[in-house]
């Protein structure tokens, strides 16, 4: 017999990475799980238009993104400027941001059927690049604004500024502007701390300073950062690791806290962030796959 349905979720869709061969054929097996028990649920591509409208037009009230934290971070920016909330299947290798692992994803869901789940909120950044007094572009950022040098090897000068107030000028490979979801990934390669979730703060942190600031910086989610580029060759900035954008001398890029949420769907209990940073932090799946791969 079908579990009674208690989820608050009733139109759900799923969107697989669209480089992993297997996502697609288990989205579509998550979909039909979910319509046999009187879920309303769409399977696609992560970049499928079917699945993108019924998000930006209100028809889904959830989304399950089946792929690693590139696929997380992707569901991030069409989802959190419409409310919709995001549950993670693990395809991939790393899982920061992933609540369930492939195989377990059938029991995972009974209990979302249940309403055995609470939603977490993180925050996120509105970035926008500004050259004289146009703007150029803006983003929503989900883990972290860079700016850096390009293809040649010379640091860029970066000055930094907190609500119009001078922080710090920083000669260096790259500046990196992070959410507490962000110090998990390049901000913690760069050597940054880890900042848990649930904090609202702005994460400041260079790559490879050379004789400037070489600490992060942590700022309170009400700063407006201010990062104003001085370079006589190629920088660029890049969102969430797409395609950089070409910097021009005297551009600034504007930072701050996002209007708006990430929600993610969570069952383990609240603690659940540092019950995993231990086991994510002594074991690295790409370098062992790397490893094993040599020994084979």
């Amino acid at each position: 017999m079908s579990p009674i349905n208690a989820s608050p979720f009733q139109h759900v869709v799923i969107a697989a990475h669209p480089q992993v061969r297997e996502a697609l054929a288990e989205g579509q097996e998550v979909a039909a799980f979910l319509q046999n028990h009187g879920v309303d649920a769409y399977a696609g591509l992560l970049y499928d238009e079917e699945l993108h409208r019924r998000v930006r037009e209100g028809e889904a009230d959830l989304l399950i993104a089946l792929g690693g934290d590139g696929t997380m971070l992707r569901a991030g920016h069409l989802c959190a400027p419409h409310g919709v909330p995001i549950l993670g299947i693990n395809m991939g290798h790393f899982g920061f941001l992933i609540e369930v692992e492939r195989a377990e994803w059938r029991h995972t869901l009974r209990q979302l059927l249940l309403g055995e789940a609470w939603i977490e909120e993180r925050m996120m950044l509105e970035a926008q690049l500004v050259r004289g007094e146009e703007m150029v572009q803006r983003w929503d950022v989900v883990n972290e604004v860079v700016v850096s040098r390009g293809q040649f090897v010379r640091p860029v000068k970066v000055t930094a500024y907190v609500d119009d107030l001078l922080l710090a000028r920083y000669v260096a490979d790259g500046l990196i502007a992070a959410t507490p979801t962000g110090s998990t990934a390049y901000a913690l390669a760069a050597g940054g701390p880890i900042l848990p979730p649930e904090l609202r703060n702005i994460l400041l942190m260079p790559v490879a300073p050379h004789l400037s600031v070489d600490r992060a910086v942590v700022l309170s989610e009400g700063s407006t950062v201010t990062l104003a580029v001085k370079v006589d060759h190629q920088a660029v900035v890049s969102v969430d690791g797409h395609d950089p954008v070409a910097l021009e001398d005297g551009d600034r890029v504007h930072v701050r806290a996002n209007r708006f949420p990430l929600k993610f769907v969570r069952f383990r209990g609240r603690g659940y962030f540092y019950r995993n940073l231990t086991s994510y932090m002594n074991w690295n799946p790409t370098v062992e796959k790397e490893s094993q791969r040599r020994q084979w």
